[in-house]
């Protein structure tokens, strides 16, 4: 019997990306919801994640946060979707995972709190500047036809991510390159899929609901 596949979510959360990843994998699961003025802070999902956040899967008896961590354990944990390349070319697919993980995300943060770093304290920070990373981003994402090659992986469920909210939200630089990429992705069918359900769920909640 296949182990239970179970994600924790909120459809106005970084869950939209464990779910498309789901949908890419193509395996069956089920979602528990969680609201964030209520059961995300609930004794039971603390045992689950201690940091109170969504998404998180729980995979028989294997836990995982983090969006990354989820795409890149997805992939592996269901290999028949071809969703990582072979473990000898894998070096961009963990490179740009990682990099929209770390710098990107800490880069577009900081901008769009309007934290400045001064000049001689810049490399103490992985992410270096904002402009740097976005330069980085373009670079990564013009090189092929995805993140890591000509194949579509876990990768660009998480890098396409970024760069999906951060087109709507006006917090990346509206650059030809990201807006092709995203296109591109957006077209996909679990993407279609992924996105019409959590919408689904978004406009079910109600305003006391969605905290």
């Amino acid at each position: 019997m296949a182990e239970e596949l179970v994600l924790y979510s909120n459809p106005m959360s970084r869950g939209r990306i464990a779910r498309w990843m789901l949908e890419e994998a193509g395996a069956p699961y089920s979602v528990e919801w969680l609201t964030f003025e209520g059961s995300i802070k609930s004794p039971d999902y603390l045992a689950v994640n201690p940091m109170g956040k969504v998404p998180a899967i729980r995979h028989g008896e294997t836990v995982v946060t983090e969006a990354a961590a989820i795409c890149a354990y997805m992939a592996d944990a269901f290999p028949e979707a071809g969703l990582a390349p072979p473990t000898d070319r894998r070096g961009d697919y963990y490179r740009w995972l990682f990099f929209a993980a770390g710098p990107l995300e800490t880069a577009v943060s900081l901008k769009a709190f309007g934290m400045e770093v001064p000049k001689e304290r810049q490399r103490a920070l992985g992410c270096g500047t904002y402009e740097t990373a976005l330069d980085t981003l373009s670079f990564a994402v013009t090189r092929h036809s995805y993140i890591a090659g000509d194949r579509f992986t876990a990768a660009d469920v998480y890098v396409g991510s970024h760069i999906n909210w951060g087109l709507q939200f006006g917090s990346l630089e509206a650059r030809p390159e990201f807006k092709a990429y995203s296109d591109r992705l957006k077209e996909r069918a679990a993407f279609l899929k992924a996105t019409a359900l959590d919408d689904e769920e978004m406009h079910r909640q109600s305003p006391a609901m969605k905290g």
